[in-house]
């Protein structure tokens, strides 16, 4: 391994207490591929495995915590007890050769497609449909169904330890329901679910409670508890920066691990703010990483990418593509073959790169995605 890679390997610590050999997570990202009844595929398992064993932490796919929160075909669900013998095989997969398992615990709120749902409709913090063509309109929570929700997290949380995960990420970004209760979008509600900033806080804030409460009640050794946030929506009204930047001064008092910034690349700047031209998740670090990880990601493709990205004091830093891709990117710096990465799918690669039939499917055919070459 040349010395200029050596920051990618240090060891982390969590402040629960957990530790990572590197600074590589794997981001979550959605393969479609299992069962009808939300339970975990072999093809999964194996792709997991073959991604598994060089990163510091590998996090899963998200998962719905409730039936009414299913987001995709193919999602896998921690909904209810049956479902804890696979997600066991799962963080078993993932955890071959020292890989920390977090499980991403999810609610899909209006984007959850209404024929996924036995209801056949989505549910949301107001009857508010999202900015796409075609979109659902969503029915308004109720009083019950919001805490039904927030205790629904704290249950997932629950099946994640008993199915011996390191951890768990709170979805909190995307414009799922976590993001919908904090948009002033998404939620129009006047009661104390919504209205101010403060208050549009409220429900992300209590499922992180429900989450720590399960984590001190259960797990008898140290537990992961992330959380990833959009910094910025394109919607109007929608969530600015200073919104997020107030946000994430009380997540920063939640005694989180970690919070991991979704953006499409790590150095880019608001959207919103035409001035604001500085990265979203350095500002973000330096606002509270002195209190809690921040985790970057976004169109960091090469080992001396993420070098530059860990330079700016980001402690760790989470590749997709990459690794969909590159099973072995890790490996190959490590064996000083970083030359050899694959940067691009060869359709002729399903099997050397163990991805399973929907996920490749989507791949091949959704152009933009990846670099796809014959």
């Amino acid at each position: 391994m040349k010395k200029k890679y050596e920051t990618i390997f240090q060891s982390f610590t969590f402040p629960s207490g957990v530790d990572v050999k590197n600074r590589i997570m794997i981001a979550p990202m959605t393969h479609f591929s299992s069962q009808e009844n939300g339970e975990v595929s072999e093809q999964e398992l194996a792709y997991y495995k073959e991604r598994s064993g060089g990163v510091g932490a590998f996090i899963t796919a998200c998962g719905y915590v409730n039936i009414d929160g299913k987001g995709f075909p193919g999602q896998f669900s921690i909904a209810d007890d049956n479902t804890i013998p696979g997600l066991k095989k799962l963080a078993e997969a993932i955890q071959s050769n020292g890989t920390k398992a977090i499980l991403q615990i999810y609610h899909g709120g209006r984007q959850s497609p209404p024929e996924l749902l036995p209801a056949k409709q989505s549910i949301s913090a107001s009857g508010i449909a999202a900015e796409q063509v075609g979109a659902a309109v969503p029915r308004e929570m109720t009083e019950i169904e919001i805490n039904n929700t927030i205790n629904a997290f704290g249950e997932a949380t629950r099946r994640a330890i008993e199915a011996g995960f390191d951890g768990v990420e709170i979805h909190g970004a995307n414009s799922y329901l976590l993001q919908q209760f904090f948009s002033p979008h998404s939620n129009r509600r006047m009661d104390e679910w919504g209205g101010s900033l403060e208050k549009r806080m409220k429900f992300p804030l209590a499922v992180v409670d429900s989450v720590k409460n399960a984590v001190a009640e259960y797990a008898k050794t140290p537990f992961i508890v992330g959380y990833r946030i959009s910094p910025e929506e394109g919607s109007n009204p929608g969530i600015s920066l200073n919104d997020t930047l107030q946000f994430v001064e009380k997540l920063a008092d939640q005694a989180l691990d970690y919070l991991h910034v979704s953006v499409n690349h790590f150095w880019n700047g608001s959207f919103r703010e035409k001035s604001g031209s500085q990265s979203r998740i350095i500002k973000i670090h330096e606002k509270v990483g002195s209190r809690v990880p921040v985790v970057g990601v976004g169109s960091l493709h090469t080992p001396d990418e993420v070098v530059e990205a860990l330079e700016t004091g980001v402690p760790l830093i989470a590749l997709g593509r990459e690794l969909l891709m590159e099973p072995n990117w890790i490996e190959k710096i490590q064996a000083d073959e970083e030359e050899q990465i694959r940067t691009t799918l060869s359709k002729k690669d399903q099997q050397e790169l163990v991805i399973p039939d929907p996920l490749w499917q989507r791949l091949i055919n959704v152009k933009g995605w990846l670099p796809v070459v014959d």
